[in-house]
């Protein structure tokens, strides 16, 4: 029994981060031969109305550089309109944006007050207000290429489309203890995945901070509820609506100032995941969604939810085999080679942490460190979940600019 939950659980982590990714791309390349490749009309005439919403609460230091950001797009101003979310704000945001209003800035607008709530419930009020067409959602630390909205309205030029999910790039800087190989490696296989799986009528899972979608598909969704985006375009696409993948949309962010801060960051996201999980079992009916729920079983439920238990209980297996083979010469050198591996896969995570916090970086340690951080901020982020009931708040770590803008 314990040997096959060994296997079992180093199944999973091999077709996690290795066979689902390979899987994915066998299933494209047969499909392509069947299947000729559609291309988006790239029409410069087409510019619907779209509202860009930012959720900007206590982010006073981000507003000016975002304001900036928002006004450099290249879009109709005509057709554009920008409403910033700042209720509950007490660092003075709601104060600073209602300031420019008054100068005349008729494509602002910002959705004030001063009772606070979740960011679910503060944008469940704010779509209320929204009369365009599209509406895109944007965090207020990150910026925007240029072409963002033209790049992601052009897909709803087929009616079938209802989502639009754009990119995500972490700046590096040679500085930054958060911005390492594993990092860039990380967000490299992410961004293959979703390039690959947006192959598929049905894509799973939308980058947080930047979503576009048609407004009349919005449908109020629960107060505390963490993943906003990933909620509400899971839910559409569970529906039959299509989502599509577009990386020349993409948002720009810096990294967050230490490797604790991203502990703390990583654990509230994994608590997030949980909770998303949990109110999406539905899409687990295969009979029922089939290649959507083959797809948010593997790239989701298996990679956030089960694979950060693997890595402790693999461990924990073996050495309950390894005592209980002691008698067992022959069994017993497969048990302890399989330790001392995991004793080294664990010493190249630890050094790897160490590096990190001195600023220092090896690229040979990056792929140990990432695997044991998301195994133990999965495990933390489940046990914060089991224990609290979310209430649809966040404690962000602070990219570096924050941190700088506000010791000047």
């Amino acid at each position: 029994m314990l040997q096959f939950l060994l296997i079992l659980c180093l199944g999973l982590l091999a077709y996690t981060y290795a066979g689902y990714g390979i899987l994915l791309l066998l299933a494209v390349k047969i499909q392509n031969l069947f299947k000729r490749t559609s291309v988006i009309a790239d029409h410069s005439d087409y510019t619907p109305s779209v509202t860009l919403v930012i959720y900007a609460y206590n982010h006073i230091v981000n507003l000016p550089a975002k304001l900036q950001n928002c006004y450099s797009l290249d879009y109709p101003t005509d057709k554009l309109r920008f409403l910033f979310i700042t209720q509950g704000s007490i660092d003075g945001s709601t104060e600073w944006m209602e300031s420019l209003r008054d100068d005349c800035a008729r494509q602002l607008d910002v959705q004030g007050g001063s009772k606070p709530g979740s960011k679910a419930a503060a944008m469940n009020c704010a779509m209320q207000t929204v009369t365009s067409p599209i509406v895109i959602f944007s965090d207020v630390n990150t910026q925007l290429n240029r072409l963002t909205i033209r790049n992601l309205v052009r897909h709803f030029q087929d009616e079938r489309v209802g989502v639009v999910a754009g990119e995500k790039y972490i700046e590096a800087d040679t500085d930054e203890a958060a911005s390492g190989p594993e990092n860039q490696l990380f967000r490299a296989c992410e961004s293959y995945l979703y390039q690959q799986d947006a192959r598929f009528p049905k894509v799973v899972g939308t980058v947080s901070a930047l979503l576009a979608m048609r407004t009349k598909l919005y449908e109020a969704i629960e107060p505390d509820t963490l993943l906003v985006n990933f909620t509400l375009s899971m839910r559409l696409v569970a529906q039959g609506h299509r989502i599509v993948y577009e990386p020349s949309a993409y948002t720009q962010q810096r990294p967050v100032y230490s490797i604790e801060k991203e502990l703390k960051r990583a654990v509230e996201l994994s608590t997030a995941r949980f909770q998303s999980t949990m109110r999406l079992l539905h899409l687990l009916n295969i009979t029922r969604y089939g290649w959507l729920s083959f797809h948010y079983t593997s790239q989701w439920v298996l990679r956030w939810v089960v694979a950060p238990f693997c890595l402790p209980s693999i461990l924990l297996i073996d050495l309950a085999l390894l005592f209980s083979a002691q008698s067992q010469p022959n069994q017993s050198s497969v048990w302890t080679l399989l330790f001392a591996i995991q004793c080294m896969f664990y010493s190249l995570s630890y050094i790897g942490y160490r590096a990190k916090g001195k600023h220092r970086r090896f690229s040979v340690v990056g792929f140990p460190l990432y695997i044991t951080f998301m195994s133990i901020c999965g495990i933390q982020g489940f046990v914060r979940y089991w224990r609290n009931n979310p209430a649809g708040t966040w404690n962000k770590a602070r990219p570096i600019d924050d941190i700088e803008l506000q010791a000047s």
